[in-house]
């Protein structure tokens, strides 16, 4: 029998794990967060799978940037068992780096994560990424 307080939290601390995890770039510390057998389409209209493409995603975009802060909030969070779904906004700001270091790009929507209890915690196992705003120097992460 497991505890709903204790899943909630479990789930909550993870969550909260993904930005520091992108922010800081800990490209080894993803598995912390997501499933090896992760699904997402993270609004590119791309259907991806696996924690490699994840990675390579993360990589191809955040690596461009010399800082960045994703903050999540209004945090809904439905538990069932061994499997969960949590809705959060995320405000991302992306600051440039070389000759791009003084342009910002800010983005703003809603991920909708769908967890399941795994052997080594709580994961992600689906994430779908809706973006509402695009603010600033897209070329910060985009060509």
């Amino acid at each position: 029998m497991h505890n709903d307080s204790e899943d909630y939290r479990a789930i909550m601390n993870t969550l909260a794990a993904f930005p520091r995890v992108v922010d800081g770039k800990h490209w080894d510390r993803v598995g912390e967060v997501f499933a090896t057998d992760i699904h997402f389409d993270y609004g590119d209209g791309g259907e991806k799978q696996g924690i490699e493409a994840l990675l390579t995603q993360f990589k191809e975009f955040h690596n461009r940037c010399s800082a960045m802060q994703h903050l999540l909030g209004s945090i809904q969070v439905e538990i069932d068992g061994d499997n969960a779904l949590t809705r959060a906004y995320v405000q991302a700001r992306h600051q440039g780096i070389g000759d791009k270091a003084n342009a910002i790009f800010d983005t703003h929507g809603e991920y909708v994560d769908q967890w399941q209890r795994r052997p080594e915690g709580w994961r992600i196992v689906r994430r779908d990424a809706t973006w509402s705003v695009f603010a600033g120097d897209a070329s910060v992460l985009f060509d």
